[in-house]
Protein backbone atom coordinates (compact mmCIF):
# COMPACT_ATOMS: atom_id res chain seq x y z
CA UNK A 1 0.00 0.00 0.00
CA UNK A 2 1.39 3.38 -1.01
CA UNK A 3 1.69 6.03 1.72
CA UNK A 4 -0.90 8.78 1.69
CA UNK A 5 1.60 11.18 0.11
CA UNK A 6 1.94 9.04 -3.03
CA UNK A 7 -1.67 7.97 -3.53
CA UNK A 8 -3.53 10.20 -5.98
CA UNK A 9 -6.53 12.14 -4.76
CA UNK A 10 -9.85 10.41 -5.53
CA UNK A 11 -11.52 11.68 -8.67
CA UNK A 12 -13.95 14.53 -8.16
CA UNK A 13 -17.51 13.42 -7.57
CA UNK A 14 -20.79 15.12 -8.23
CA UNK A 15 -21.56 15.74 -4.57
CA UNK A 16 -22.85 18.73 -2.61
CA UNK A 17 -19.59 18.98 -0.64
CA UNK A 18 -16.33 18.73 -2.61
CA UNK A 19 -13.50 17.15 -0.62
CA UNK A 20 -9.73 17.05 -0.74
CA UNK A 21 -7.02 15.88 1.63
CA UNK A 22 -6.05 19.51 2.25
CA UNK A 23 -9.63 20.39 3.21
CA UNK A 24 -9.89 17.37 5.50
CA UNK A 25 -6.57 18.21 7.17
CA UNK A 26 -7.55 21.86 7.65
CA UNK A 27 -10.80 20.81 9.34
CA UNK A 28 -8.96 18.34 11.56
CA UNK A 29 -6.49 21.06 12.56
CA UNK A 30 -9.30 23.41 13.54
CA UNK A 31 -10.78 20.70 15.76
CA UNK A 32 -7.40 19.90 17.30
CA UNK A 33 -6.68 23.58 17.95
CA UNK A 34 -9.99 23.89 19.80
CA UNK A 35 -10.17 20.53 21.58
CA UNK A 36 -6.77 18.83 21.37
CA UNK A 37 -6.04 15.57 19.60
CA UNK A 38 -8.75 13.79 21.59
CA UNK A 39 -11.26 15.97 19.81
CA UNK A 40 -10.22 14.69 16.39
CA UNK A 41 -11.87 11.71 14.76
CA UNK A 42 -13.06 10.74 11.31
CA UNK A 43 -16.67 10.97 12.49
CA UNK A 44 -16.24 14.47 13.97
CA UNK A 45 -14.46 15.73 10.87
CA UNK A 46 -17.18 14.33 8.65
CA UNK A 47 -19.81 16.08 10.75
CA UNK A 48 -17.94 19.40 10.45
CA UNK A 49 -17.74 18.96 6.68
CA UNK A 50 -21.35 17.89 6.34
CA UNK A 51 -20.58 14.52 4.76
CA UNK A 52 -20.84 10.89 5.75
CA UNK A 53 -17.79 9.39 7.50
CA UNK A 54 -17.31 6.76 4.77
CA UNK A 55 -16.53 9.48 2.22
CA UNK A 56 -13.44 10.44 4.21
CA UNK A 57 -12.06 6.92 3.93
CA UNK A 58 -11.65 7.53 0.20
CA UNK A 59 -8.96 10.06 1.20
CA UNK A 60 -7.41 8.65 4.40
CA UNK A 61 -7.36 5.02 5.43
CA UNK A 62 -7.20 5.60 9.19
CA UNK A 63 -6.53 8.12 11.95
CA UNK A 64 -2.76 7.67 11.62
CA UNK A 65 -2.87 8.96 8.05
CA UNK A 66 -5.05 11.84 9.19
CA UNK A 67 -2.44 12.81 11.79
CA UNK A 68 0.26 12.58 9.12
CA UNK A 69 -1.65 15.06 6.97
CA UNK A 70 -2.18 17.41 9.91
CA UNK A 71 1.47 17.30 10.91
CA UNK A 72 2.66 17.99 7.39
CA UNK A 73 0.31 20.96 7.10
CA UNK A 74 2.06 22.46 10.13
CA UNK A 75 5.44 21.73 8.56
CA UNK A 76 4.25 23.72 5.55
CA UNK A 77 4.00 26.73 7.89
CA UNK A 78 7.48 26.02 9.26
CA UNK A 79 8.89 25.78 5.75
CA UNK A 80 7.90 29.42 5.26
CA UNK A 81 10.99 30.34 7.30
CA UNK A 82 12.92 29.86 4.06
CA UNK A 83 16.63 29.83 3.41
CA UNK A 84 19.12 32.50 4.46
CA UNK A 85 22.57 33.25 3.17
CA UNK A 86 24.26 32.11 6.39
CA UNK A 87 23.76 28.68 7.94
CA UNK A 88 23.14 29.93 11.46
CA UNK A 89 20.45 32.39 10.36
CA UNK A 90 18.68 29.57 8.52
CA UNK A 91 18.65 27.30 11.57
CA UNK A 92 17.50 30.11 13.87
CA UNK A 93 14.67 31.01 11.49
CA UNK A 94 13.49 27.40 11.15
CA UNK A 95 13.58 26.66 14.87
CA UNK A 96 11.85 29.89 15.87
CA UNK A 97 9.21 29.25 13.20
CA UNK A 98 8.78 25.77 14.66
CA UNK A 99 8.13 27.31 18.07
CA UNK A 100 5.63 29.80 16.62
CA UNK A 101 3.76 27.02 14.81
CA UNK A 102 3.72 24.81 17.90
CA UNK A 103 2.31 27.55 20.11
CA UNK A 104 -0.36 28.17 17.48
CA UNK A 105 -1.14 24.43 17.27
CA UNK A 106 -0.30 23.07 20.72
CA UNK A 107 -1.25 19.50 19.77
CA UNK A 108 1.77 19.49 17.46
CA UNK A 109 4.00 19.26 20.54
CA UNK A 110 2.31 15.96 21.43
CA UNK A 111 3.48 14.48 18.13
CA UNK A 112 7.04 15.79 18.15
CA UNK A 113 9.52 12.99 18.70
CA UNK A 114 6.89 10.32 18.14
CA UNK A 115 6.52 8.54 14.81
CA UNK A 116 8.79 9.79 12.01
CA UNK A 117 7.49 12.81 10.13
CA UNK A 118 8.01 11.93 6.47
CA UNK A 119 5.54 14.10 4.59
CA UNK A 120 6.88 16.32 1.78
CA UNK A 121 6.89 19.50 3.87
CA UNK A 122 8.47 17.74 6.85
CA UNK A 123 11.18 16.38 4.57
CA UNK A 124 11.72 19.85 3.11
CA UNK A 125 12.18 21.32 6.60
CA UNK A 126 14.50 18.45 7.50
CA UNK A 127 16.54 19.01 4.35
CA UNK A 128 16.86 22.75 4.99
CA UNK A 129 17.92 22.17 8.58
CA UNK A 130 20.42 19.44 7.77
CA UNK A 131 21.86 21.35 4.83
CA UNK A 132 22.35 24.43 7.00
CA UNK A 133 23.93 22.50 9.88
CA UNK A 134 26.27 20.74 7.47
CA UNK A 135 27.84 24.17 6.83
CA UNK A 136 28.57 24.80 10.52
CA UNK A 137 32.29 25.04 11.35
CA UNK A 138 32.19 22.17 13.84
CA UNK A 139 30.45 19.76 11.48
CA UNK A 140 33.12 17.91 9.52
CA UNK A 141 31.40 14.71 8.39
CA UNK A 142 28.10 12.85 8.42
CA UNK A 143 28.68 11.58 11.97
CA UNK A 144 29.08 15.16 13.23
CA UNK A 145 25.94 16.11 11.31
CA UNK A 146 23.92 13.30 12.88
CA UNK A 147 25.06 14.33 16.36
CA UNK A 148 24.31 17.99 15.67
CA UNK A 149 20.82 17.19 14.39
CA UNK A 150 20.22 14.91 17.38
CA UNK A 151 21.20 17.61 19.87
CA UNK A 152 19.12 20.26 18.10
CA UNK A 153 16.03 18.06 17.80
CA UNK A 154 16.29 16.96 21.44
CA UNK A 155 16.33 20.62 22.50
CA UNK A 156 13.38 21.52 20.28
CA UNK A 157 11.23 18.63 21.48
CA UNK A 158 12.03 19.12 25.15
CA UNK A 159 11.71 22.89 25.16
CA UNK A 160 8.45 23.01 23.22
CA UNK A 161 6.79 20.20 25.15
CA UNK A 162 7.67 21.91 28.41
CA UNK A 163 6.39 25.30 27.28
CA UNK A 164 3.13 23.84 25.97
CA UNK A 165 2.66 21.83 29.17
CA UNK A 166 3.11 24.96 31.27
CA UNK A 167 0.58 26.85 29.16
CA UNK A 168 -1.96 24.04 29.46
CA UNK A 169 -1.45 23.78 33.21
CA UNK A 170 -1.96 27.50 33.67
CA UNK A 171 -5.20 27.35 31.68
CA UNK A 172 -6.59 24.22 33.32
CA UNK A 173 -5.87 25.28 36.90
CA UNK A 174 -6.41 29.00 36.46
CA UNK A 175 -3.11 29.47 38.24
CA UNK A 176 -0.53 31.85 36.87
CA UNK A 177 3.07 32.10 38.06
CA UNK A 178 2.45 34.78 40.68
CA UNK A 179 -0.44 32.83 42.22
CA UNK A 180 1.62 29.66 42.29
CA UNK A 181 4.48 31.48 44.00
CA UNK A 182 2.11 32.97 46.55
CA UNK A 183 0.60 29.58 47.40
CA UNK A 184 3.91 27.75 47.78
CA UNK A 185 6.06 30.69 48.87
CA UNK A 186 5.89 30.07 52.65
CA UNK A 187 6.76 26.38 52.25
CA UNK A 188 9.62 27.09 49.87
CA UNK A 189 10.97 29.80 52.15
CA UNK A 190 11.04 27.39 55.10
CA UNK A 191 12.83 24.74 53.06
CA UNK A 192 15.44 27.14 51.71
CA UNK A 193 16.11 28.56 55.18
CA UNK A 194 17.33 25.12 56.27
CA UNK A 195 20.48 25.79 54.27
CA UNK A 196 20.36 22.38 52.62
CA UNK A 197 19.67 23.76 49.15
CA UNK A 198 22.06 26.70 48.64
CA UNK A 199 22.18 26.52 44.84
CA UNK A 200 18.40 26.21 44.53
CA UNK A 201 18.09 29.16 46.92
CA UNK A 202 20.36 31.22 44.71
CA UNK A 203 18.28 30.36 41.65
CA UNK A 204 15.01 31.22 43.40
CA UNK A 205 16.16 34.39 45.16
CA UNK A 206 18.63 35.85 42.67
CA UNK A 207 17.54 34.38 39.35
CA UNK A 208 15.65 36.54 36.90
CA UNK A 209 12.15 35.65 35.76
CA UNK A 210 13.05 35.22 32.13
CA UNK A 211 10.72 35.74 29.19
CA UNK A 212 9.84 32.41 27.54
CA UNK A 213 10.82 33.53 24.05
CA UNK A 214 14.10 35.03 25.25
CA UNK A 215 14.92 31.88 27.20
CA UNK A 216 14.16 29.71 24.17
CA UNK A 217 16.42 31.85 21.97
CA UNK A 218 19.31 31.90 24.45
CA UNK A 219 19.17 28.13 24.97
CA UNK A 220 18.99 27.61 21.22
CA UNK A 221 22.08 29.75 20.65
CA UNK A 222 23.88 27.76 23.35
CA UNK A 223 23.14 24.57 21.41
CA UNK A 224 24.44 26.14 18.21
CA UNK A 225 27.55 27.40 20.01
CA UNK A 226 28.24 23.86 21.12
CA UNK A 227 27.80 22.53 17.58
CA UNK A 228 30.21 25.04 16.09
CA UNK A 229 32.72 24.99 18.94
CA UNK A 230 33.01 28.74 18.52
CA UNK A 231 31.05 30.96 20.99
CA UNK A 232 28.73 33.33 19.19
CA UNK A 233 26.68 36.12 20.80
Amino acid sequence: MLPVWERPEPQARAAPVPLSRAKIAATAIRLADAHGLDGVSIRKIAKELGVGPMRLYDYVLNRAELLDLMVDAVYAQIAEAGQHSEWRATVLAIVHRTRDATLEHEWFADLLGARPHLGPHALAVGESTAAALSQAPGVRDVDDLQRALGALNAFIIGALRREVTERRTARSTGTDLSAWQASLGPYLTRMLETGRYPTVARLVLDGAHLDAEETFHRNLTTILDGITGHPHT
